[in-house]
């Protein structure tokens, strides 16, 4: 509060006496503000700003005038269960707020930070899905029925082993005939990527229907009208696709298990492997390729029984 007998005391005065609060100083909106100007923020991989600034939405929505000073650690767990239904965003919120706390540190607005040490949600196992890897006959149903650009889009995820989220990113320019390149969005690591022969076929399909050489710069999954296709767009053609087909079970995120099972099945080890998808860890491949093996091992010890 402003000393007595100043025009801000007699502001703040009939704000409260009215119930108009001015917006604090030091309010989220504010810090928020201050953070995307921050090289907290312009380090952030493209991905990784994407989920920030959902958080930081619903923050905004939520919190964005209060003062941050207001923030207690029980705040923190009373905004992360009201989201409990969406555990993976709900354990985004004392992340994020643990990442903006530490930026009020430094512009000394707060001298400790209550968001740290929130213990994150385990997501309930009722609503745990697992990937089904596509079995191959789903394979071939859908590379013998499926509609154009859903077929190059299922073999972008098939052949390039990537994550859904980079798939929309590869451009004319990153395609030279053979492989494809490629910047990942969660690791930021570049990759070159030999293409299989039929993300090859359909690649140079693409390009075909094209007339003339395409640009450099010009996505290879573009909608009709000439735009690029986004994430979301992706993902409902390929739903409806899957739909028509009776492959709804399988999902996008299963190509990518698909690529992994089909090195695996063609003798690559996890150092191989990992140099084709990314993985920064062992412990995915191993759960990717563990049947792959199994069945590979166990067709080996068949030919050996008999």
């Amino acid at each position: 509060m402003a000393p007595e007998g100043t025009a801000e005391f007699d502001r703040e005065y009939w704000e409260i006496l009215t119930g108009k609060r001015m917006q604090a100083k030091t309010s989220w909106n504010a810090l928020m503000d201050d953070y995307r100007t921050s090289d907290r923020w312009l380090g952030l991989k493209p991905r990784t700003r994407q989920d920030y600034d959902k958080v930081m939405a619903y923050l905004r929505e939520k919190i964005g005038t209060r003062d941050v000073k207001a923030l207690t650690r029980a705040d923190v767990i009373a905004a992360q269960k009201a989201n409990a239904h969406r555990t993976r965003f709900a354990n985004y919120i004392p992340q994020m707020l643990v990442i903006l706390c530490e930026h009020a540190i430094d512009l000394g607005w707060l001298a400790n930070n209550p968001a740290k040490g929130v213990r994150a949600l385990k997501t309930p196992e009722r609503r745990r899905k697992e990937h089904l890897p596509w079995p191959d006959w789903a394979v071939e149903k859908f590379r013998s029925e499926a509609e154009e650009l859903p077929r190059l889009i299922f073999e972008i995820g098939v052949g390039s082993v990537q994550r859904p989220g980079d798939w929309v990113g590869f451009r004319w320019g990153d395609y030279n005939g053979e492989s494809l390149t490629l910047r990942q969005n969660k690791t930021d690591k570049s990759m070159v990527l030999p293409c299989t022969p039929q993300l090859k076929a359909a690649l140079d399909r693409a390009k075909d229907a094209l007339g003339a050489v395409p640009i450099a710069g010009r996505p290879i999954l573009m909608k009709r009208d000439g735009n690029p296709v986004s994430y979301r767009y992706m993902a409902q053609i390929m739903l409806k696709e899957r739909r028509r087909l009776g492959l709804e079970a399988y999902d996008l995120h299963a190509l990518r298990y698909r690529g992994v099972q089909e090195l695996a099945l063609h003798g690559c080890t996890d150092d191989e492997i990992a140099a084709y998808s990314g993985h920064a860890t062992k412990a995915m491949i191993e759960k990717y390729a563990g049947e792959a093996r199994q069945i590979m091992r166990a067709r080996q010890a068949a030919e050996k029984r008999r």
